[in-house]
């Protein structure tokens, strides 16, 4: 209350982190590629093995899909 309305405007570091970022699993996430092509759920539990951090299957997929638009640009 004591900020007005500008108290209401989202402030640096506000919201929700990501879960899988480019600039901290890019490399990981390649390595387990590169170790298993044939199956996302296996690079996936070997990402998870490796970093320690855990990711629902659909997130995981969609950075994929990321990482393959850049490769092909």
């Amino acid at each position: 209350m004591a900020e007005g309305l500008e108290g209401l405007e989202n402030r640096p570091g506000q919201g929700a982190k990501p879960i899988i970022s480019r600039e901290a699993d890019e490399e990981t996430v390649r390595q387990a590629i590169e170790a298993d092509r044939q199956s996302v759920k296996a690079a996936k539990a070997a990402r998870e093995a490796s970093s320690g951090k855990t990711s629902p299957d659909e997130t995981f997929r969609r950075f994929l899909s990321a990482l393959a638009q850049d490769i092909n640009v």
